[in-house]
């Protein structure tokens, strides 16, 4: 069998998807929920960091998600 690129994968989509400010952002400045506001605090930092591993745990063992190239 080939490399496992799905941790890869998934990891870099759910960070990208998961960055605070970018899409969203959550607790907001104003509001719990902010869309695209490019700024972040630390509390939107811990929430997404909570939101990333609980994601990536589901995607990786939970689901036994696996890309294979090569």
């Amino acid at each position: 069998m080939g490399l496992d690129w799905g941790p890869v994968v998934m990891s870099v989509v759910l960070f990208i998807v998961l960055t605070p400010g970018v899409l969203f952002q959550l607790p907001g400045k104003t509001r719990v929920v902010e869309f695209g506001g490019f700024q972040t605090s630390g509390a939107a930092i811990f929430i997404h960091t909570l939101i990333f591993f609980a994601l990536i745990t589901i995607f990786l063992i939970a689901l036994h998600l696996h890309i294979y190239a090569g």
